[in-house]
């Protein structure tokens, strides 16, 4: 047997005396702390020809939530995953390789599958973002514009009136004060990058609603401010230059301009002659959006 077998460690028994001269009940230093506030968790769903999900991811993540990557073939497998997370965006690429049309693939999995978890989702008070590419998923599985709670498919986005591929920076204005993504008021300069991004109603009676509720979130804005926006400024001749809709709760917010490509103040064309775009900028047009949705999160949960 050892020489000092049996014997109490002299840090045992500095902390047994520690102990024993605290009043009855104390809680121990490790107890004392506050517990850290859980980040809110964001899904990101990506599909075959996805390309936008990592700095998607990262925009999140900068605007202080946990980010997750799922492939949508094993979300379907396990569409329980969504009560696990309190967010869900499914970002910009050609899913699919739009065969079919952009988003067409992408939107019928989520309608048969995942609608109604997704749904859930919303009504517990998380949130749901599409970009480019996954506004034309959201569009095509019926979640936006979700008129009276059904997956009725009433909008589309169609091949831009200039028959080419947009790439440009735009400026867009927030007309809307029901999402949770946006301030009312507030006006952001992020680009585009899409062929199929010109949104139509199916009548003029779905037009017509989607201002009346308050559904309009985004609309593209002309070298005066005003609209209609001519061509470049409107880059894809969306009917009353709806750039983005959200969903009667103001939780599922689709837009076709990129956000997440404006998250860092170098991003911007304007940087070196734009003094609120330059290093001093306090925040980037585009992260903005995420910190909203964030702050929200942290909020309701």
């Amino acid at each position: 047997m050892s020489p000092v077998a049996g014997k109490r460690p002299r840090k045992a028994k500095a902390r047994q005396a520690r102990k024993a001269r605290q009043p009855a009940g104390t809680p121990s230093p490790r107890r004392a702390r506050a517990a850290r506030p859980a980040l809110p968790r964001i899904l990101v769903v990506r599909a075959a020809g996805t390309n936008c999900d990592r700095e998607t991811a990262y925009a999140f993540e900068q605007a202080g939530a946990e980010t997750h990557a799922i492939h949508v073939n094993r979300l379907v497998t396990r569409p329980e995953r969504l009560a696990e997370v309190q967010g869900l965006v499914i970002p910009g690429g050609f899913s699919h390789g739009d065969d079919l049309g952009a988003g067409t693939i992408f939107g019928a999995r989520i309608r048969a599958r995942l609608i109604d978890s997704i749904r859930r989702l919303v009504d517990s008070g998380g949130v749901v973002l599409g970009i480019c590419n996954g506004f034309q998923v959201l569009v095509k599985s019926g979640l936006v514009p979700g008129f009276d709670g059904t997956a009725d498919r009433t909008l589309t986005l169609a091949s831009n009136l200039s028959h080419r591929y947009e790439d440009r920076w735009v400026t867009l204005e927030v007309t809307s004060d029901k999402s949770v993504f946006l301030r009312r008021g507030e006006r952001y300069e992020v680009p585009v990058a899409h062929a199929e991004g010109r949104l139509l109603a199916l009548d003029d009676g779905v037009r017509r609603r989607l201002h009346r509720d308050g559904q309009v979130a985004l609309r593209y804005v002309g070298p005066g401010g005003g609209h209609p926006a001519p061509y470049p400024f409107n880059p894809n001749g969306a009917a009353d230059d709806i750039a983005g809709v959200t969903d009667p709760t103001g939780r599922i917010l689709g837009l076709m301009p990129h956000p997440e490509r404006h998250q860092f103040p170098w991003q911007s064309p304007r940087y070196h002659r734009d003094a609120s775009h330059g290093p001093s900028a306090e925040l980037p047009d585009g992260l903005r959006v995420f910190r909203n949705a964030v702050e929200h999160l942290q909020h309701a949960f």
